[in-house]
């Protein structure tokens, strides 16, 4: 009896179960469908980046684009320099200017290569002979990935080279209202050329010396008018930086540039700019402050006799005061040349790097007896500060700075005659000093920062107190 109905309980059950619905396991299905999504996302993936590697592809030029795609113009204007027809002799022989335009390379920056897109369209600006040269100017268009953009471009060789001949030089923006080259060495000299919009007066000087009266000195070495080109030769130096040369470019009442010549100039082995210990035991004679290294002086004083092109056989150097500016040691001192005007210079670093704080050009008269005022940058960057220093003259208790349209505001003094003050960054100011009783000394305007370190002290308003 028993055993008959557990025999019908487990049928029963068995009957039973058959009817419930069991899900299946989910996770096979799972697997399964992962397995098509990530499919779907490595296709996907796999098409943006095949996308961006071609745009990268395109954009650095590794995948040539067709002419006829249109590009994006980056160039702020065409270039003034082209209108109307090339200039220079050599601009009219065509056999000369078609092998040039051969010549031409693309150019390469950090972005990738700009290449050259139509050599029908580059164009002669300026080639011709000059002094120990041949010389071109070429207007270039250029194109990276989807941007196109013009460059004006430099060609130098020897004296009637062939177009093969001709060295790719540097390269300027198309739109610049003057293009400048120079080249120079101190066995042979050189030239420099300075090319203006046409029609315009090119006038080129040179440096003839700083003087008394606190002005830079320079005299014609040529000029142009209505040409647009100025060219002239250039005897040899051992100066370190080469010739000091300014160029003028006028067209009418308007001035279209008015600063220095630059371009390139291979070294020498002279030391006529480097101070001799003697030289810098009687610079430091009278210096007050702490006691500077001597081999850091030496780079401060062989750094401002580079720039100001002077030579240490023909100069007498004052060190005025030595100390500390942000943890670096520092110096104000000044460089007269024989019979001319007092630069004063303000430095602080050491010999692997240092900053040129303050170049001034002062009249000769009474310059020992000025206070000196700087200011300051931010260390290690160009951002510039309301923080300004000055060192007042010996014998000197009391010193203030003006602002315009301020009264004076007292700056206090330690014993080495230094001290610190803020003005406002646009405000021009007046740093004066007095004695114990009251004596006045010079006061001496608190120049603006510069914002070209390119030419000569005294050559920009900032540099100089002289009208």
């Amino acid at each position: 009896m028993t055993e008959n109905v557990e025999t019908r309980l487990r049928e029963a059950l068995h009957t039973e179960a058959d009817t419930v619905a069991v899900t299946a396991d989910p996770w096979p299905r799972f697997t399964r469908r992962e397995a098509g999504h990530r499919r779907a996302r490595r296709i996907r993936t796999g098409a943006i980046a095949a996308c961006l590697a071609a745009a990268v592809a395109i954009q650095t030029n590794l995948i040539p684009l067709p002419g006829w795609v249109p590009g994006i113009a980056v160039a702020s204007s065409p270039s003034p320099l082209t209108d109307g027809p090339a200039r220079g002799d050599l601009a009219a022989d065509r056999n000369w200017t078609d092998g040039l335009l051969s010549q031409v390379a693309d150019l390469q920056d950090p972005e990738g290569w700009w290449k050259v897109t139509d050599r029908d369209d580059i164009r002669i600006v300026y080639a011709d002979d000059i002094p120990g040269r041949r010389i071109a100017l070429l207007l270039v268009p250029l194109r990276l990935g989807l941007l196109t953009d013009s460059t004006l471009v430099w060609f130098s060789g020897p004296p009637g080279a062939e177009p093969e001949q001709m060295q790719q030089g540097g390269n300027e923006p198309a739109d610049i209202p003057v293009a400048i080259w120079m080249e120079s060495d101190p066995t042979n000299g050189g030239a420099a050329v300075v090319i203006g919009p046409a029609g315009s007066t090119v006038t080129i000087n040179g440096f003839s010396g700083y003087s008394a009266t606190g002005v830079v000195e320079s005299h014609q070495l040529s000029s142009s008018v209505g040409t647009g080109i100025g060219v002239t030769s250039l005897p040899p130096t051992d100066l370190v930086g080469g010739p000091a040369l300014t160029a003028r470019v006028t067209n009418g009442d308007t001035l279209i540039y008015d600063g220095p010549v630059y371009g390139g100039w291979s070294g020498s082995d002279s030391d006529r700019q480097e101070p001799t210990d003697e030289m810098l035991t009687a610079a430091v004679r009278h210096t007050r402050g702490t006691v500077m290294d001597r081999a850091v002086l030496a780079r401060f004083i062989s750094h401002a006799l580079r720039d100001s092109r002077l030579s240490a056989q023909d100069v007498t150097i004052r060190v005025r005061w030595c100390g500390t500016i942000n943890d670096k040691p520092a110096a104000l001192f000044t460089i007269q040349p024989t019979d001319g005007g007092v630069i004063a210079y303000a430095i602080h670093g050491d010999t692997t790097g240092w900053r040129t704080d303050l170049r001034l050009l002062l009249p000769a008269d009474g310059a020992e007896q000025r206070p000196i005022a700087w200011r300051m940058r931010a260390e290690g960057g160009d951002a510039r500060t309301d923080r300004v220093n000055l060192v007042a003259p010996p014998g000197a208790v009391t010193a203030a700075v003006t602002a315009l349209d301020d009264t004076p505001s007292p700056v206090a003094l330690d014993a080495s005659g230094f001290g610190s003050t803020t003005i406002p960054q646009h405000k021009p100011a007046t740093v004066s000093a007095s004695t114990a009783d009251g004596t006045p000394f010079i006061s001496t305007p608190v120049p603006a920062f510069e914002t070209n370190s390119g030419g000569l002290p005294g050559a920009s308003r900032n540099t100089r107190i002289t009208d």
